[in-house]
């Protein structure tokens, strides 16, 4: 680190990065329409950076970039299809310069119903999968020294509730039983021992990667599932503003003060520390391994194949990017 980190819980994504000349660099910022995603985003571009904002829809990718300014150029990337999140892939690398920075940090949270994509269940497919497909497929375009910043939640931390919890790799169709509390940290906690795994493949790039818990936050529609109005008042008295949750992985994508920083659980633009599921490199590889079967183009679970049995055995226009579902 060049000087120490003198932010915490109540800095913002716009003070973090403050003097901070990204003219010339170029990020990824997933869930770029609103909350933590739409003000990581806008910090980055008021710096200077080009930003390409990922959203699940051209046309709401498009009301998000234009709110953040002409620096900031929409692509459409539902993590929930495969085909979109290829589209995606094919637009960015169109561009032929490298990436700064990946911002993975779109996500769904306890659906009250199973749903399923690819013979998935959706929150695992969305968060997990669907992050592991574009940040893989853009893996070579990802500048030697560049950074991955992955928003897991408190799923990533030791000591999370039930962050310890088995992946179950035999039901990731949620065939077997079905709670949105537990798919979604399984969800986040496999995204976040992903990351481990990435920060070990590509030391040798010094590619930086990173995971990050903004928080509770006001603005962000991932609590709307949360049953009981009550329970939900009582949440957002102890939420903070989307400007201030985008601090830490607006800091861990931009700032000189965490370069060469990797493998990190982060939180308030602190390191705090990681659950140990993520030091288990047999875990990682299988998991790994899963998730590039899942990912491939004949590797669906909708033919009823468990996951385990399967470990064993749109281009630039007028200076935007455009990319169809």
């Amino acid at each position: 680190m060049a000087d120490p980190i003198v932010y915490g819980a109540r800095s913002t994504a716009d003070q973090v990065i403050a003097g901070v000349d990204l003219s010339g660099k170029q990020y990824v910022v997933t869930g770029c329409t609103s909350g933590i995603g739409f003000e990581t985003m806008n910090s980055l571009a008021a710096n200077g950076a080009r930003v390409f904002g990922l959203g699940r829809s051209l046309e709401v990718a498009e009301a998000a970039c234009r709110r953040a300014g002409p620096t900031c150029a929409p692509i459409a990337c539902d993590l929930a299809d495969l085909a979109s999140i290829n589209a995606a892939i094919a637009a960015l690398i169109d561009v032929k310069v490298p990436l700064d920075g990946i911002i993975a940090n779109a996500a769904i949270a306890r659906l009250p119903d199973l749903q399923t994509r690819h013979g998935v269940e959706l929150q695992f497919m969305v968060n997990c999968l669907g992050h592991f497909a574009l940040i893989n497929g853009l893996a070579g375009a990802v500048r030697d020294g560049g950074r991955v910043v992955i928003v897991t939640g408190a799923a990533g931390a030791a000591g999370a509730p039930t962050s310890t919890s088995a992946i179950a790799f035999d039901n990731l169709d949620g065939a077997l039983g079905y709670d949105p509390a537990a798919f979604h940290v399984r969800s986040k906690l496999a995204l976040a021992i992903l990351a481990r795994e990435w920060s070990r493949r590509w030391s040798n790039r010094g590619v930086a990667v990173n995971t990050v818990d903004p928080g509770p936050t006001r603005g962000t529609r991932i609590d709307r599932h949360v049953q009981g109005l009550g329970l939900r008042a009582i949440r957002r008295l102890f939420m903070r503003s989307a400007q201030r949750a985008a601090a830490t992985q607006t800091l861990l994508a931009a700032s000189p003060t965490v370069a060469g920083i990797s493998g990190g659980h982060w939180t308030d633009c602190r390191l705090v520390r990681a659950d140990e599921s993520q030091d288990d490199v047999a875990l990682a590889t299988t998991l790994w391994e899963v998730c590039a079967r899942l990912t491939s183009p004949a590797g669906s679970l909708a033919a009823g194949e468990t996951a385990s049995a399967g470990a064993q055995a749109a281009q630039p226009k007028s200076g935007s990017m455009q990319a169809a579902a």
